[in-house]
């Protein structure tokens, strides 16, 4: 008697290096989202630097493979930033030897507070899954679309950008400052933020036009999510 053996879902090595990517990148911005840096008039934090790169990823991940397998990447870099700050937290409890004299310093630098941690993982979640469901059915619209309405990855890109980073930015800052910062300031952190984050991701465009260029040539595929496919955010066993 035949038994009805389900196939396994198969990753190659590019989504594979594309998923590890994506998770240091979280975990490097969470470490040094403590800095402050001055940008012209602007005040922005150090992840600036490195945090849009997740988005980036994020636009190659849904565009090639689909919002299925970004989804799990989602979680992936959530559940290791986490980790990360559990692991933190826990070194900084442990007693320190004869010579440790920086204890202070470590948990200035790696104590974050709750209420932080708390800001900076939803709206990571919310703003990241709003990126690729916008990414995902833009796609699916243009491919749908009659002749002449087609959109291009660079639009796509920027204006999934926009409103995952004006997400994440939406979420963030009341949650993290509220009562603490005046109104007028957390709003003009919100503005400044996803402008800049978006701005980033249109500077570094080109690079992510030839990423993707590149993928699909060497991963042979070119996903295009159908009327089928689950947007809840919830099901990862859905790959």
């Amino acid at each position: 008697m035949e038994k009805n053996i389900q196939s396994k879902p198969h990753f190659t090595l590019a989504f594979l290096i594309l998923t590890s990517l994506f998770v240091v990148c979280l975990i490097i911005a969470n470490l040094v989202e403590i800095k402050t840096v001055s940008i012209g008039a602007v005040t922005v934090t150090a992840g600036l630097a490195v945090f849009p790169l997740s988005y980036i990823i994020n636009d190659c991940i849904v565009e090639v493979y689909g919002f299925r397998k970004a989804r799990l990447v989602i979680w992936l870099g959530f559940a290791m930033s986490l980790l990360t700050a559990v692991m933190l937290n826990i070194a900084i409890q442990l007693p320190g030897g004869p010579d440790w004299d920086a204890q202070e310093a470590m948990e200035t630098i790696y104590g974050s507070v709750p209420r932080i941690m708390l800001a900076s993982f939803t709206a990571f979640i919310c703003g990241s899954m709003v990126n690729a469901y916008v990414m995902s059915r833009m796609k699916r619209a243009a491919s749908t679309a009659s002749s002449g309405a087609t959109w291009r990855f660079s639009l796509r890109a920027i204006i999934s950008t926009l409103w995952g980073e004006g997400v994440d930015s939406v979420i963030f800052f009341p949650i993290a400052f509220g009562g603490v910062l005046p109104t007028s300031t957390i709003i003009s952190l919100i503005v400044s933020q996803a402008l800049l984050k978006t701005a980033y991701e249109i500077l570094i465009l080109p690079v992510t036009i030839a990423v993707v260029k590149r993928l699909k040539r060497i991963e042979g595929d070119d996903t295009v999510d159908s009327s089928s496919t689950n947007y809840s955010w919830w099901r990862l066993t859905d790959i």
